[in-house]
């Protein structure tokens, strides 16, 4: 039979040992919806290649009038660091920032968007959008 410090060291780890079951079967009780509430606000782009023709698309689409959202920002617009966003709209550092996917690139490619950045750059600004370096946090835009 184990003495005091060895007797008090079991019971204490039994008790352990019970806290972790009932933690781990806890989530047998948790509602089904729960996982799903995640994928619900997440850009259509999410777990794709972030490339210049998806960011067209969320371009085109964005309403600079309406509230941000995980699909309605601007996907060219960088931060007060000069990072650019990824696909939800979130920059470096903002807690739900994910690492995109970026596409493969060649010296080509990076001139081809560079003309479409030319000409994104060139269009007059889209009814209440906000100027360049204006970049306020996801909430407030």
């Amino acid at each position: 039979q184990p003495s005091g410090p060895q007797q008090h060291y079991l019971k204490t780890m039994k008790c352990f040992a019970l806290l972790l079951a009932l933690a781990g079967s806890a989530s047998a009780f948790m509602p089904a919806s729960a996982g799903r509430m995640a994928t619900a606000l997440s850009s259509k782009y999410e777990n794709q290649v972030w490339d210049i023709n998806a960011k067209k698309d969320i371009y085109e689409s964005w309403n600079p009038s309406s509230p941000r959202t995980e699909d309605n920002f601007n996907p060219f617009e960088k931060d007060d660091s000069g990072n650019s966003c990824d696909t939800n709209g979130y920059f470096p550092g903002e807690g739900k920032y994910k690492d995109p996917m970026r596409p493969d690139t060649s010296y080509a490619i990076m001139q081809a968007e560079q003309a479409v950045y030319a000409e994104i750059a060139a269009a007059p600004p889209k009814p209440g959008q906000p100027g360049p370096g204006n970049y306020q946090g996801f909430n407030v835009m």
